[in-house]
């Protein structure tokens, strides 16, 4: 049984920053090209960054670029999401995606899914 494991939300004042960490159970996870995407009351799951199978293809959201950094560590089956100068906009419960079969930016192509992890960005 596949299983993607968020942790590392919480709440940050503007401005701070947070980690995110996504493990995974259950699948070959070094094959498998993986995501976060994001999404907010009222609001549909949206994209955030994704990174492929072997870290070298990224790719980021046009809101979340030069402050949000996607990176994995294969030998724990880990990946992560660096978060900072955060914005109260960026307030939304995180997901972490893996075994992409198509568009890295296309929540569909994903075939597995974690529980999500809330952040909250608030004075």
């Amino acid at each position: 049984q596949v299983q993607l494991v968020e942790s590392g939300g919480g709440l940050v004042q503007p401005g701070g920053s947070l980690r995110l960490s996504c493990a995974g159970f259950g699948l070959t996870f070094s094959q498998s090209n993986m995501g976060w995407f994001r999404q907010a009351p009222g609001n549909e799951r949206e994209f955030v960054a994704a990174i492929s199978w072997i870290g070298g293809r990224i790719y980021y959201a046009d809101s979340v670029k030069g402050r949000f950094t996607i990176s994995r560590d294969n030998t724990k089956n880990t990946m992560y999401l660096q978060m900072d100068s955060l914005k109260p906009e960026d307030t939304a419960v995180y997901y972490c995606a893996g075994q992409s079969r198509g568009g890295y930016d296309n929540a569909r192509s994903y075939a597995y899914w974690g529980q999500g992890t809330q952040v909250t960005v608030s004075s």
